[in-house]
């Protein structure tokens, strides 16, 4: 279904042209000012823009559009455009469609007309997919990712394109990469790429996962143990760290390390020495370390509860994986890798794609094993899938009921996440583009 952007600061114009869309089997996003437009044709596959001039009260320049106009040709030339002008803003216009923008509409508009230019631009757009150029683009795009390793990762979206890029390209280093996003949303997959495809993709590929192991055992789990070096422990232990010598050890969920392990992990790092518990002879080993985790690990080191200087060793490049919901390109992709050959119906289809998915990949694949068990013949519809709206609402209240931060609250965390939207975003518990319009209206620099 193709994708189409309309930008208006007019809630009532939003509505309408979404409707008109929607009726008509288009898929609809929006957005109310200039940047949410800009971080949805970044992060999306958009196929056409319907763009107002002005986003701004009592503003009939046309000059914001303009702004926006260019911009959006920075992120992508080949996205077609369409202009709403009001008449003051007509010149502005024709100059726009002259440098490029493929249409102008007035208001009020002609619902016909404007379906049947919508309807020849995607047509057009989609046998541009045959320009020589267009495909040599793609080509060149695509062809690193030909030959690599993917580990079965299935996507769609431009946000996780850029971080298999990157993963692709660190691969080929050997420093330490610390994967960040929420639960279920692929941070073991990513480093499954990293490894996959880097020098070391023949020795040992050993993962450990902190968060489903007992603190105690944590240490002993890493760095091996002697026998009788706690309860329990019958027998010798190698541990995961000399296990994974000369490959490359995964350590998940990091900030559940405590502070003892923390300590040694950073010793390991730093000189590749331990000891295993119960014993005082050194071990040394070559490990590449890749390590995850969903926890806020600036705040963990503001409560003391994590090591700033093993941080900023683990964390020589960060991979932020946003959530599921931040990416719907990837929904209907994931789908059809979970459930091959079944169908969808359309309203199944934007039911999916417009929900939330709090709990990311992994809640979408267990929806899809539920639906295929339960409905194992026939297209599967919007019910089959049992969508927990419930749980959404209440994690919709709960954010909503939170007290809205202070100017002075978002520059400490901007300055404590060093800049990093999506972190930010998470410690408020709120969307980017919820935090972009606080950042805007407190005048913070991003």
């Amino acid at each position: 279904m193709e994708k189409i952007l309309i930008v208006d600061d007019n809630p009532s114009i939003l509505e309408a042209l979404s409707l008109l869309l929607e009726i008509h089997d288009y898929s609809v996003v929006t957005a109310q000012n200039a940047f949410e437009a800009q971080q949805i044709v970044q992060y999306q596959r958009i196929a056409l823009v319907l763009q107002d001039m002005n986003f701004s009260s009592d503003t009939t320049s046309g000059d914001e559009g303009k702004a926006l106009f260019y911009k959006l040709r920075e992120i992508n030339p080949h996205l077609p455009v369409i202009l709403i002008t009001a008449w003051t803003e007509l010149e502005t216009a024709i100059e726009l469609v002259k440098a490029g923008a493929v249409d102008y509409i007035g208001k009020p508009w002609d619902d016909q007309k404007l379906l049947t230019s919508i309807g020849n631009l995607v047509e057009l757009g989609k046998s541009k997919a045959s320009n020589a150029l267009f495909e040599r683009q793609q080509h060149e795009r695509a062809a690193p990712k030909a030959q690599a390793n993917l580990a079965g990762l299935v996507y769609g979206s431009t946000a996780m394109e850029r971080i298999v890029d990157m993963a692709l390209q660190l691969a080929k280093s050997d420093v330490s990469v610390l994967i960040t996003g929420p639960n279920g949303s692929g941070k073991e997959r990513i480093a499954e790429i990293i490894q996959a495809n880097s020098f070391l993709k023949d020795k040992p590929f050993i993962k450990v996962n902190a968060g489903a192991l007992p603190q105690e055992l944590i240490e002993a789990e890493l760095f091996g143990a002697e026998a009788g070096a706690y309860t329990g422990a019958n027998k010798q232990r190698i541990g995961r760290f000399e296990a994974a010598d000369g490959g490359t050890l995964f350590l998940d969920e990091i900030g559940n390390l405590p502070l003892s392990g923390q300590m040694k992990l950073l010793r390991v790092l730093q000189t590749g020495e331990f000891e295993r518990l119960g014993s005082v002879q050194t071990r040394k080993v070559t490990v590449r370390v890749i390590s995850a985790t969903n926890a806020n690990l600036l705040q963990d080191i503001r409560s003391g509860q994590f090591r700033e200087d093993l941080y900023y060793r683990l964390n020589v490049i960060e991979l932020q994986l946003p959530p599921l919901c931040e990416r719907p390109d990837d929904i209907l992709p994931l789908i059809k890798h979970f459930l091959p050959n079944r169908p969808l119906t359309h309203r199944a289809e934007q039911a999916l794609s417009g929900y939330s998915w709090p709990g990311n990949v992994r809640e979408l694949e267990n929806a899809c094993k539920r639906a295929a068990v339960l409905t194992p013949d026939g297209a599967l519809d919007e019910h089959d899938f049992a969508l927990n709206y419930d749980a959404v609402i209440t994690t919709t209240k709960s954010v909503q009921s939170k007290r809205e931060p202070s100017k002075q609250e978002l520059q400490q965390a901007m300055h404590d996440n060093q800049g990093v939207i999506a972190k930010v975003a998470r410690h408020f518990g709120m969307t980017r583009q919820a935090l972009y319009r606080r950042l805007q209206k407190f005048e913070i620099d991003y």
